[in-house]
């Protein structure tokens, strides 16, 4: 069985390894952090966006957007409202709401872990038995 996604928004900002942001960070489409953020990180809520936080990144602060890729460290609260993916290596120490959630052996959440009211989620489609 195949399973098909959402394509995801193109990666137009990086946040590469030795840089360091202070203070909230804002952005539309795809963002990869592999530096620091010092801050609040929040996706333009109007569109499709894509977050990726390797594993040599570190945020301390908020983070908001719709698919949230985590292989790094999160010091703060995460709100992914369509996708969450921890990575083996992700380590979130705060409280996690989420809509969909896929997570690795490995990873962890020092925190509340809670999936999206069910007025906010999508209705669950499932896949047609195959009958023979």
């Amino acid at each position: 069985m195949k399973l098909f996604r959402k394509s995801q928004p193109p990666i137009r900002s990086l946040i590469s390894e030795g840089t360091r942001v202070v203070g909230e960070l804002r952005f539309a489409d795809g963002l990869r952090i592999d530096g620091e953020v010092l801050g609040d990180v929040v996706a333009d809520p109007a569109a499709g966006s894509l977050l990726v936080v390797s594993e040599k990144a570190l945020v301390r602060g908020k983070v908001n957007a719709g698919h949230v890729i985590i292989n790094g460290r999160i010091e703060g609260p995460v709100v992914a409202t369509e996708l969450l993916e921890l990575q083996p290596k992700a380590c979130v120490i705060g409280d996690v709401d989420y809509q969909v959630l896929e997570m690795h052996p490995g990873a962890t959440i020092t925190g509340g872990l809670a999936p999206m009211d069910r007025a906010e989620r999508p209705a669950l489609q499932l896949a047609a038995a195959n009958t023979r």
